[in-house]
């Protein structure tokens, strides 16, 4: 199969057409960004270990019942993935407060929710992407009611098996970003999950082993994507 022109470049992600219609190329970039890319920087050999933790995460869902756009991994910065007609509504589940709930609401970061909270984000970088509810949603015509109770019960689905799968490798899942798209009328789970899209804490100590490391400064944050690579991918 052969990757042709590149359709699509994000922060973190490059996608190509290939000879397949229905299949795309996916590219994991070393680039970070936070804040709505107002900061900008470079976490080393981060596009080599999102792929890799999130070609273990999209099989542990596949297992468990949850359409995926996943395919194939290519190799260490490529992935295969179905193309699907993405939803632009970035679905946020929460199971502890922090990062921009805590800012939201008050509640003190760390606290453990009462239960999962699913929030909804749209996707548009020029907007900052706002905080929405559903009736934006049917506003702005970004999915039927259907789908999105559809959206909401897969979301939880997706957090219930991966905090159990989380705890499992001494790891808390904080909260985390899905996005959805369109495949023949299914709704299937796309993008990624990686340091960049979730907030992962260890168990014990609670040091932060994602993506704030480096939106706060606080240093040793290629160690700590190493480190959840090494939980994730060690049997």
């Amino acid at each position: 199969m052969n990757k042709n022109e590149m359709i699509y470049e994000g922060k973190a992600k490059k996608l190509y057409l290939t000879d397949d219609p229905e299949l795309i190329v996916q590219y994991f970039k070393d680039d970070a960004t936070a804040f709505n890319a107002q900061k900008k920087g470079t976490i080393v050999n981060k596009g080599i270990l999102n792929n890799q933790i999130s070609e273990k995460l999209f099989l542990l869902l596949e297992k468990e019942g949850i359409a995926t756009h996943f395919v194939k991994r290519l190799n260490d910065r490529e992935v295969v993935t179905k193309r699907l007609k993405i939803i632009p509504i970035e679905v946020v589940v929460r199971n502890i407060a922090a990062g921009s709930m805590s800012k939201r609401l008050g509640i003190e970061e760390g606290t453990r929710l009462e239960f999962p909270i699913v929030e909804y984000f749209l996707k548009n970088d020029a907007l900052g992407d706002p905080f929405i509810n559903d009736q934006h949603i049917a506003l702005l015509k970004l999915a039927t009611p259907e789908e999105m109770s559809d959206i909401q019960k897969l979301a939880l689905k997706i957090n219930q098996i991966l905090v159990k799968f989380f705890d499992s490798k001494n790891l808390i899942l904080v909260d985390f970003k899905l996005e959805f798209g369109l495949l023949n009328g299914k709704i299937v789970l796309g993008d990624e999950i990686c340091p960049d899209t979730c907030r992962i804490w260890d168990k014990e100590s609670l040091e932060k082993l994602d993506k704030d490391r480096f939106r706060r400064d606080m240093g040793k944050v290629e160690e700590a994507y190493q480190e959840v690579f090494r939980r994730i991918t060690t049997k």
